[in-house]
């Protein structure tokens, strides 16, 4: 990885220098840009560990760099006057231990009028009020999106294309993007979640210090890849046939997550007026498949001092609705002896469901913390963040049995852009 790393550092020296040499020599320009967060998290939590969606390891009483920290770089190349090319890589830690370099955006984007472009290849997917720069922390207020919020959605990203429309009514702009394609993601732990058919439309309405954005997307799912996940679904049958569970096939079913339909809404609101910062978003996400149903929404605020921001933010996840565990506790008198061990090792695989990483369980986050602005270009970040599961582990990862702590977490970053 340390290899796939230093690569990375060395596109942009590069990038600049085939800028200048394309340039010179009459081809188009290639302008590289990029951000990046170094971080350093702490939490105070035994049991369990703290980390960002879609992460295999986290903090666990101890310093961690990888959780907050990333390094993207950008490329952008104009062919013609309606004409451009676009790629953007990105280096975090994300559904592996160690850190990995990723290609986030890679398309083409024509721009048939003032109004109206299209973009073909890997684009954004428009389904968070933040969508199109949550990896860029320079960009963002709080040192890191709610969880609460954006761990609903495992994709970043389609494969495919989308239509923006954008148009001035008065004072008032009103922007509309289509998105369609399809996705493949890695989770956490030996889990893939692959979404066909992805349609995502977002509007957003800005007007002064004021925005307002909506947003839905529908998907056809499949987790794939999972030895433990396919191993449940198929011991749950057997079971059910062998021993005459009739309940257990249904439940095999719902839990097998193939082509299942699933969709998210979101509604979100943000303001930057008179040095007070304000942002809120709700979420729904709803499935055809063990993965929870779920609500969940934030509210920051902010007072810009200077070169100062405070802020202090509230975020919440609710299960809206869960699968019922209807595997017997024990087999009645006379079934063979084998029977009750295998209903409490199927049960048992059940209940951990909720804890792999797609399914989450319940949790509320109060943060408080500070953004200072002292250079061009730079913030410093520090906050502390007091989490509570209700429902189990909720978002923490390898947990123990009966982890249900509240946890202090701290960290301090430093974000920048180039």
């Amino acid at each position: 990885m340390k290899k796939r790393l230093i690569a990375t550092l060395l596109a942009l020296p590069l990038a600049t220098s085939m800028s200048f040499a394309q340039e010179s020599a009459g081809f188009p320009a290639i302008k590289v840009s990029g951000f990046g967060t170094a971080a350093l998290t702490y939490a105070d939590v035994k049991g369990a560990e703290f980390a960002r969606p879609n992460q295999a390891s986290g903090s666990s009483q101890n310093f961690r760099t990888g959780i907050d920290s990333n390094l993207g770089l950008q490329a952008d190349m104009p062919v013609n006057s309606w004409i451009s090319l676009t790629a953007q890589g990105l280096v975090r830690k994300d559904a592996e231990p160690g850190y990995g370099a990723e290609l986030s955006w890679a398309f083409a984007k024509f721009r048939i009028s003032d109004e109206v472009s299209i973009r073909v290849g890997r684009v954004g997917l428009p389904v968070f009020m933040i969508s199109d720069y949550r990896n860029v922390g320079y960009a963002n207020t709080m040192l890191r999106p709610p969880a609460e919020v954006y761990s609903q959605v495992p994709f970043s990203s389609v494969d495919g294309l989308d239509v923006t429309w954008q148009h001035g009514f008065g004072d008032t702009t009103v922007t509309s993007q289509l998105a369609y394609g399809s996705v493949k993601s890695p989770i956490s732990g030996n889990l893939h979640a692959e979404g066909d058919n992805v349609y995502a439309l977002n509007v957003s309405a800005e007007h002064g210090p004021f925005i307002v954005r909506a947003g839905h997307a529908i998907t056809d799912i499949t987790i794939e890849d999972s030895t433990s996940l396919n191993s449940l679904v198929s011991g749950l049958r057997a079971a059910g046939a062998g021993y005459r569970f009739p309940q257990l096939a249904p439940l095999a079913a719902e839990i097998e997550a193939k082509d299942k339909r699933g969709q998210f809404s979101s509604l979100g609101m943000s303001m930057d007026w008179n040095n007070i910062v304000v942002q809120t978003e709700f979420a729904k996400r709803k499935s055809k498949t063990y993965i929870n149903d779920t609500s969940s929404w934030y509210v920051m605020a902010g007072y810009r001092i200077g070169k100062f921001l405070p802020y202090y933010t509230h975020s919440e996840l609710k299960i809206d609705r869960a699968i019922v565990n209807t595997v017997p506790a024990a087999c009645p008198a006379g079934f063979p002896a084998a029977c009750t061990p295998t209903m409490q090792a199927l049960g048992a695989g059940v209940r951990r469901l909720p804890n792999t990483g797609v399914g989450q369980g319940e949790r509320t986050t109060d943060t408080v913390g500070v953004r200072w602005d002292f250079a061009s270009s730079v913030a410093l970040k520090a906050q502390i963040d007091r989490i509570k599961p209700k429902n189990g582990a909720g978002l923490f990862i390898n947990a123990q049995p009966g982890f249900n702590d509240t946890v202090t977490v701290g960290a301090v970053a430093l974000d920048f852009v180039f």
